[in-house]
């Protein structure tokens, strides 16, 4: 996930302190219920799409706007199906930052997968059956937004 140009400023004056952010995660399914996965240019590991939402921008235009940006498809934000403070990282610059994800499914409307942006290697539908090796969060993201469930929130 590129670093937006308002963390950029924090960090200026925060130096590589924990920053407590939004963090947004697309599930997007196709026609076909297939899932919308991205390889990351940083760790070359497959993963659902996501990002950071600028400031005054909704969770729902947020993953629509990364969806696009990074993938080239466009699609509809339908419902929030997951909302959970995730454990902080430490990036190898020092930098420190706590996320709190809002998952949101999506449907593709349009639009045919390719590399979008510098953050992915390649983008791909895949279908459920066939999900290449995805970390743990993702594969969770993934089978609530396949669920007809109420949004799941962690519980401390």
């Amino acid at each position: 996930m590129a670093t937006p140009d308002f963390i950029r400023t924090l960090r200026a004056d925060a130096g590589h302190q924990l920053l407590w952010l939004p963090g947004v995660t697309a599930i997007v399914f196709d026609d076909e219920g297939r899932v919308l996965l991205g390889r990351r240019a940083d760790n070359g590991k497959w993963s659902v799409i996501g990002g950071i939402p600028d400031p005054g921008e909704q969770p729902a235009e947020c993953a629509v706007r990364e969806v696009y940006e990074e993938t080239a498809v466009r699609c509809v934000a339908e419902r929030v199906v997951l909302v959970e403070a995730l454990e902080p990282i430490t990036y190898p610059n020092g930098d420190v930052c706590q996320f709190m994800d809002i998952t949101v499914r999506c449907r593709a409307v349009g639009g045919e997968p390719r590399v979008n942006d510098d953050e992915s290697l390649e983008v791909a539908w895949f279908p459920l059956d066939g999900l290449p090796d995805l970390h743990e969060t993702g594969l969770f993201r993934v089978k609530q937004a396949m669920a007809d469930a109420p949004t799941w929130f962690a519980r401390g």
